[in-house]
Formats: C-alpha cells, sequence, structure tokens
C-alpha cells in the first residue's frame, strides 16, 4: 500500500488564456482517467459558463451550492462538492455568478487566495489525491486564485500557427504568481491536444513546442476526435461516452503520464 506521503494532495491548474484549446475537455477526461486509475479527484469548475459541470452531467438544478459561494465565505467547499456517476471523481460545479466575484471581492483581504484558503480543509482531509482546477480562458482574479492555490500549471495547448506565441503571456502570468503569491508554483506538463496526423501543420507545431519547452511536453499527444466533441452534449466525460476512441485512449495514457511524473517527483523531493 501506498505511503500518506506517496499519496499526498497534488493540485493542479488547467490553464490557458486563450479560448478552443482543450481546457475543459482536458479536465474532464483527465479526472476522470486518474479516477480509473485509482486516484480519488476533486475537480473545481472555476469558469462561470460551468461547462466543466455540463460535460460531467451535473445541471443546473444540482448546482445547488458552486464555487462562487466559496470564494465569497458563504459555504466551506465540503458543502458544494457533489458527487458525480462516476466512482473517485466528485466535482464543485460552476455557475455564472462566478462572473461577478471580482468585482464583488474587490478590495477584501486576501482577495487573491480565496480558493487556497477553502483548500486548506480538502489537504487537511486526506480524501483526494488529485484536485483539478479547470480555468476561464481569461487571465482574472479566477485564474489568479487557481495558481495561487495550485502546486503546478498543466497547460493544454492546441496544435495550431499562434500556438506559442498564445502561451506568452500565460507564462508571464505564471512568473509573477511565483514571485508575489505562490512561489512553489511550477508547470507540471503542456499537453498537445486537438492533433491531426493528417496535418503537416500539426506536426510542424508539435515539433517547435517540443523544441522550446522539451521535457516539459507530454509524450502522449490527444487527437482531434469526434466522439469526444461529442461527449459533452450527452453530459458524459468521452470516457464514459466512448471509451474505445483514440481520444478516450489518450486521456487514460495521459493520466498514467501524470502519475509517472508525479511519483518521480515525489521520489526526487524524499
Amino acid at each position: 500500500m501506498a505511503g500518506k506521503s506517496d499519496r499526498a494532495l497534488r493540485v493542479l491548474v488547467i490553464a490557458n488564456q486563450k479560448g478552443g484549446v482543450g481546457k475543459t475537455t482536458t479536465a474532464i477526461n483527465l479526472g476522470t482517467a486518474l479516477a480509473a486509475v485509482g486516484e480519488k479527484v476533486l475537480l473545481i469548475d472555476s469558469d462561470p459558463q460551468g461547462n466543466a459541470s455540463t460535460g460531467l452531467g451535473v445541471g443546473r438544478a444540482r448546482r445547488k451550492k458552486t464555487l462562487y459561494d466559496v470564494l465569497m465565505g458563504e459555504e466551506p467547499i465540503a458543502e458544494a462538492v457533489v458527487k458525480t456517476e462516476l466512482p473517485g471523481l466528485d466535482l464543485v460545479p460552476a455557475d455564472p455568478d462566478l462572473s461577478g466575484v471580482e468585482l464583488e471581492l474587490g478590495n477584501s483581504p486576501r482577495r487573491s487566495f480565496k480558493l487556497r484558503d477553502a483548500l486548506d480543509a480538502v489537504r487537511r482531509d486526506g480524501a483526494y489525491t488529485y484536485v483539478l482546477i479547470d480555468c476561464p480562458p481569461s487571465l482574472n482574479l479566477l485564474t489568479v486564485n487557481a495558481m495561487a492555490a495550485a502546486d503546478a500549471v498543466l497547460v493544454p495547448l492546441q496544435c495550431e500557427f499562434f500556438a506559442l506565441e498564445g502561451l506568452t503571456q500565460l507564462m508571464r502570468t505564471i512568473e509573477l504568481v511565483r514571485g508575489s503569491l505562490n512561489p512553489r508554483l511550477e508547470i507540471q506538463g503542456v499537453v498537445l491536444t486537438m492533433f491531426d496526423r493528417r496535418n503537416s501543420l500539426s506536426e510542424q507545431v508539435a515539433n517547435d513546442v517540443r523544441g522550446h519547452f522539451g521535457e516539459a511536453v507530454y509524450e502522449t499527444v490527444i487527437p482531434r476526435n469526434v466522439r469526444v466533441s461529442e461527449a459533452p452534449s450527452f453530459g458524459k466525460p468521452a470516457l464514459v461516452y466512448d471509451l474505445k476512441c483514440a481520444g478516450s485512449q489518450a486521456y487514460l495514457k495521459l493520466a498514467r503520464e501524470v502519475v509517472v511524473r508525479e511519483r518521480a517527483r515525489r521520489a526526487q523531493a524524499a
């Protein structure tokens, strides 16, 4: 049996300020895949659109308490947790109220640490081995809260022409957060998404990204896949909608790679 240090909670924020790069798809399916390989996962939906909540089959009627209530200090995070239909995967849902958090918190003390403070109880409880935070496609207070609370950032990167240019602002934000709010924040990895083997541009972008980030880029590449795109409309992760499709198999492989990296990191730190 794994020791307590091997099962210590890791908080990973899934972020990229660009929309349409596969953040929510990665959050849902990586969370599902991690649960499938035996991890205990809490997915926090930090996007006011609430797409991760919808994609896990948690409709508006089931979102009695949301991340908004937690960040505003109205509820402990445990009260906002919703069980999904997937063993080992829980959710803190989101709704449009989240879009008002930045204005409502104003200049309140520790406005950038609301999520970190809320997660203290989760760290003490020991019920989860991973927290995944799905961020909005912008570098606002919600994303800053996520990075201030996280151990590491996982960056989904679409295989398109301006992929590397789009990372500049994100990397600058990570450095700012590391310098002022969270010195332990690191890059867990970069995952290439929407890869199309029929398109030479995808291969070129993948090579450029690997040349720039080296070993930080996961070996696993997430292919462009119709079944993965269809799954959210049925309120299911792709791994439940169609386990055998190429996208589902890629996310299972990614989950194993994430776990291997984390074990290596812990062994090195020991």
